[in-house]
């Protein structure tokens, strides 16, 4: 499995960016895939998650309202729209695949990662 996120770039307070994760393989509709994000100096954190239909979601606290994930099965991609950003939502953003098709947080579920793409939010 290979997961190439992309749609980052450099964006104004208040503005917005798309961010996409392709995935290969022919399985992606069976898993749940998840976003994180790890600013410089930080731990990698939990941004959004989306069951494997896409009928649930789930969203840390900081983003809940300002994030939204979808996915495509069709198009084995998943997405991370994020409106009214600020400058703490800078950092790289890691797509990834949790084992089974059900949503969480916890980072050690997730099995495969994609290579990051980095978003940068200037004030």
């Amino acid at each position: 499995v290979q997961l190439q996120a992309f749609g980052g770039g450099l964006v104004q307070a208040g503005g917005f960016l798309r961010l996409s994760c392709a995935a290969s393989g022919r399985t992606f509709s069976m898993y749940a895939m998840g976003w994180f994000r790890q600013a410089p100096g930080k731990e990698r954190e939990f941004v959004a998650a989306i069951n494997w239909s896409g009928s649930r979601t789930y969203y840390a606290d900081s983003v809940k309202g300002r994030f939204t994930i979808s996915r495509d099965n069709a198009k084995n991609t998943v997405y991370l729209q994020m409106n009214s950003l600020k400058p703490e939502d800078t950092a790289v953003y890691y797509c990834a695949r949790r084992r089974s098709g059900l949503l969480t947080n916890n980072i050690k579920e997730y099995d495969y990662w994609g290579q990051g793409t980095e978003v940068t939010v200037s004030s």
